[in-house]
């Protein structure tokens, strides 16, 4: 006899932990099917380094979108810690080593860093301005990120309302790259504010699809107040704190169970999966998809675009802190964001050159340094050093992965060097075989190991977070009834956020 579950979530994600907890709560029953052998998906904590005593989180690293409210509802036993820090952005001045420091909330000594970057205070006055306008965006925006979507028009009597006109038109019509020319002069400046733009997002800053602009609206509205915080254990305590309260509420959670095909009619639903060298069926009323779009069409017997990720992330043990040749103290440089080749011009440029199907030269990348906000995922004395490359669309790796992979690393190594007294080489710890404790990973690795198309981390473009053709009531609506989307690839899904697991729960809810 075949069985049956009220809801079965394909993928255990963090996204699909969310859903599962909030459903099983309700009491449904519910059962999760991940293709791995451990539950979490890209937000988990591993050992990369045989014999070394760190658990990093090996793909994502950050988070901002969570809200408070579902941590609360939840129960979540988890600490978010705020970074020291906002960012800091090396750059040569007059022939002299320096850089622009950005307090977590800018305050005297950040001034001072713009005022020695620029020879004035107006371009800080701009960023105090600009940036107090988006928080108050971010306020007013956060909360309907768990409510059913409002229209265009609400959303825009929202922001008006909070930030004025001219910040809804910054934002929601203009590309995001004419905003940060008219409101910032100096190039260094301007790349700072534009990051947030591109991260996971292969576009030109001035593009009229603006799809720039809602990377940028994601990264700035998490929780009503955009900061990214460093999770206390790694990712995977967040995952884990997800997997537990979605046991407890009486969800089961099935890894090594690799689904093969969705089937959904409107009214009931069936789900196939091989788990070892056993293939079963089981019945659902609903289906909720934390899979990508692209992976959902392919297990309904459909086909589709799959999108494209451009990224690098390179993950690297340290035994010391490297000594920076302008002299700041490297646990405030590395404590926050910490820019490599991110002028305004770089990024533009960069992107250039990668649409042309070129490596961009210099390479545009950013880091930072988890054990400078939490030690307690390595042994003592070692540090963590995350670095996340901009602008690299995985059509560049479809040559040789391996081969540009490791090329990127070593071009990545040299520009950091460029701005430190002690080469980076001289502080990587080294594993119990005595080599380095360095691992990077391409788009077309996170396509392999996380079945995540084209690596792309959003698993598509991001949405506007207001009703469009389509969306449905919660932004999770597919053209069947009883299938939803419940990852990152629904509106409002992307990043670590559990919005779109508790929208798609909410659906179904409500």
């Amino acid at each position: 006899m075949t069985q049956r579950y009220d809801v079965v979530v394909v993928g255990g994600g963090h996204n699909g932990l969310v859903a599962a907890a909030y459903l099983a709560r309700a009491g449904r029953s519910v059962l999760v099917l991940e293709r791995l052998d451990r539950v979490g998906g890209a937000a988990i904590s591993a050992p990369p380094f045989p014999g070394v005593g760190a658990r990093l989180s090996r793909y994502s690293y950050l988070v901002s979108l969570l809200p408070s409210a579902i941590v609360a509802d939840l129960g979540l036993r988890i600490s978010l810690r705020s970074r020291a820090v906002s960012s800091y952005t090396p750059t040569p001045r007059s022939g002299a080593p320096g850089g622009l420091l950005v307090e977590r909330e800018p305050g005297p000594a950040t001034a001072a860093s713009f005022r020695a970057l620029t020879g004035s205070d107006a371009e800080f006055a701009s960023w105090s301005r600009w940036y107090g306008e988006l928080a108050a965006m971010a306020k007013a925006v956060a909360p309907t990120m768990l409510s059913p979507l409002p229209s265009r028009d609400a959303l825009r009597s929202l922001v008006v309302e909070a930030a004025g006109e001219p910040l809804w038109r910054q934002v929601f019509e203009r590309p995001i790259g004419e905003a940060i020319e008219e409101t910032f002069a100096d190039d260094l400046v301007r790349g700072v504010v534009a990051t947030d733009a591109l991260i996971g997002t292969h576009t030109s800053l001035r593009s009229e699809s603006l799809l720039a602009n809602r990377c940028f609206l994601y990264h700035l509205i998490g929780d009503g107040t955009g900061e990214w915080r460093v999770p206390v254990g790694g990712m995977g305590a967040v995952s884990g704190e997800l997997a537990r309260v979605a046991r407890e509420a009486g969800a089961t959670l099935v890894t090594g169970a690799e689904v093969t095909a969705v089937d959904a009619d409107g009214d009931s639903a069936q789900v196939r999966y091989v788990a070892g060298d056993e293939e079963v069926t089981v019945a659902a009323g609903h289906v909720l998809a934390g899979v990508a779009p692209a992976v959902l069409d392919r297990l309904r017997g459909r086909t589709s675009e799959p999108p494209a990720g451009a990224q690098l992330k390179i993950n690297v043990l340290l035994r010391k802190l490297p000594r920076l040749r302008s002299g700041v103290d490297p646990r405030v440089a590395f404590a926050g964001t910490f820019h490599l080749d991110e002028s305004y011009v770089e990024l533009e440029d960069a992107y250039r050159a990668s649409a042309a199907g070129e490596v961009p030269d210099p390479l545009p990348g950013e880091m930072y340094c988890h054990t400078l906000t939490d030690e307690s995922i390595v042994d003592s004395g070692l540090h963590t050093l995350t670095l996340f490359g901009l602008h690299l669309p995985a059509p560049l790796f479809a040559a040789d992965n391996a081969r540009l992979r490791d090329t990127l690393v070593d071009r990545y190594v040299a520009a950091l060097n460029r701005h430190l007294e002690d080469p980076i080489e001289d502080c990587v710890a080294t594993d119990v075989d005595g080599r380095p404790c360095v691992e990077a990973r391409t788009p077309l690795d996170l396509e392999e190991e996380l079945a995540m198309p084209g690596g792309h981390i959003f698993h598509g473009d991001l949405a506007w977070p207001y009703r469009t053709d389509g969306t449905g009531d919660w932004g999770v609506a597919t053209d069947v009834p009883n299938l939803l989307l419940c990852g990152s690839g629904a509106t409002r899904g992307g990043g670590v956020s559990g919005i779109a697991g508790h929208n798609a729960a909410m659906a179904l809810l409500t």
